[in-house]
């Protein structure tokens, strides 16, 4: 182990050999679709996958996801000599269906440092950076790479909000798991590489208004105007957005009405928010709510009113600053220094697994490479908007420090 964190151009020679048959199996799964409702190509990606990890010891096993059009989740195990256990956690899907991918020709690219290609970012280049860890433990500190039980773990549907991959991993936790680690890309703080230590909690939502149609010529007294209610109440929700609590409040879609000649009997707004900490989420789900009721569109002629109905539709927690998160990411800033890398952390307001998880073990994110612009497939002429890519330089340096992080964990 000492040689290993102590001679890491050793170490970082060795990744540079294996960086060829990384890239070469990100180009493999890049060029598989894996979009969410792909169920078929989610499972030919999952088999691939455990194709490239089989080399290493690891044997899969393949659960049904609780959405049957929805791939399989799948778990790869190698069991150690010691209780004592590391979770690896990726996903599997990416956000582009296959009629995206053609029409915007987005595919396998590599222009100088940058790869394109969907799933490049987000998450396939987190995989290979599995993969590359992996490889260089096994090699290079082969009695601690022994000693520990790896289980890793891809969800099927995470671009779609799987509710039981999280019952998924803690059924495999125990009480020797030392960590779980999430592979999605590290962020950059200037030249900082940042691991993910925070995530907002997200819930969507759905207003329904229900007015009173009439005609709207001769009858327009009696009417109860839907959308003029939801206008008033979507400002309402709009208002709650708190960026100093760091609470968002996003109206996304609305519709309602029929025809023009009609005051509009219904319509509907749905959106989400989002927030890091349990109480600043539970506050702005109760304000959400309390918006519900009686409303204030009336029918001149009766005065019958519009009657507004608040719902959630989905939800996953917040995952707040916590010192078991703390104290991981503490051990990749040590393992930086070492490395002569600069390593921070940050709260992101996007979601990973690592919702799901992080107060069942101790979890960290962000430990993919570098890359930008996920869930983006477009390319503009004059090249100010570009695809998803990853940073091919980014694979390297961030297998080596990951790998000294991971020693220590061990040994801590």
């Amino acid at each position: 182990m000492l040689a290993l964190m102590q001679n890491s151009a050793g170490l970082e020679g060795f990744l540079d050999t294996q960086l060829p048959a990384a890239l070469e199996m990100l180009r493999q799964m890049v060029c598989i679709n894996s979009f969410t409702e792909n169920r078929e190509g989610v499972n030919r990606l999952g088999r691939y996958t455990a194709e490239c990890f089989a080399p290493l010891g690891f044997t899969a096993e393949f659960v049904r996801s609780i959405n049957p059009g929805w791939g399989d989740h799948l778990v790869l195990t190698r069991p150690g000599r010691s209780p004592k256990s590391i979770v690896m956690v990726s996903h599997l899907d990416t956000v582009f269906p296959p009629e995206e991918e053609a029409q915007n020709n987005f595919q396998w690219q590599r222009e100088g440092d940058r790869i394109f290609g969907p799933g490049t970012h987000d998450i396939k280049g987190g995989t290979v950076m599995m993969w590359l860890v992996l490889s260089a433990l096994q090699q290079r500190a082969p009695r601690v790479f022994e000693e520990l039980t790896w289980k890793l773990i891809w969800n099927s549907s995470e671009e779609c909000f799987s509710p039981d991959f999280g019952e998924v991993c803690c059924s495999r936790f125990n009480d020797g798991t030392l960590a779980a680690l999430v592979f999605e890309a590290e962020g950059r703080i200037g030249n900082q590489r940042a691991m993910v230590v925070a995530r907002k909690g997200r819930a969507t939502w759905r207003v329904r208004v229900s007015g009173r149609g009439a005609h709207a010529g001769g009858k327009h007294a009696h009417g109860a105007n839907a959308i003029v209610q939801l206008g008033q109440i979507v400002q309402r929700i709009g208002a709650l957005t708190d960026y100093e609590r760091d609470l968002t409040f996003n109206v996304a879609t609305i519709s309602g009405g029929t025809v023009l000649n009609r005051v509009p009997h219904e319509a509907s707004a749905e959106g989400e928010f989002r927030a890091f900490t349990p109480e600043t989420y539970a506050g702005g789900k109760a304000a959400l709510l309390a918006l519900g009721g009686r409303g204030e569109v009336k029918s001149p002629a009766d005065g019958y009113a519009c009657d507004v109905r608040v719902e959630i539709l989905t939800e996953s927690r917040p995952w707040p600053r916590n010192p078991a998160t703390d104290r991981l990411c503490e051990l990749w800033q040590q393992a930086g220094k070492e490395l002569g890398v600069a390593v921070s952390g940050e709260e992101r307001g996007g979601l990973s697994d690592g919702n799901q998880i992080w107060d069942a073990v101790p979890t960290l994110d962000g430990l993919g490479p570098w890359g930008d612009n996920d869930h983006c497939s477009e390319r503009s002429p004059d090249g100010s908007k570009v695809p998803e890519f990853v940073e091919v330089s980014s694979f390297v340096p961030k297998a080596a420090l990951n790998a000294v992080a991971i020693l220590k964990l061990a040994k801590a």
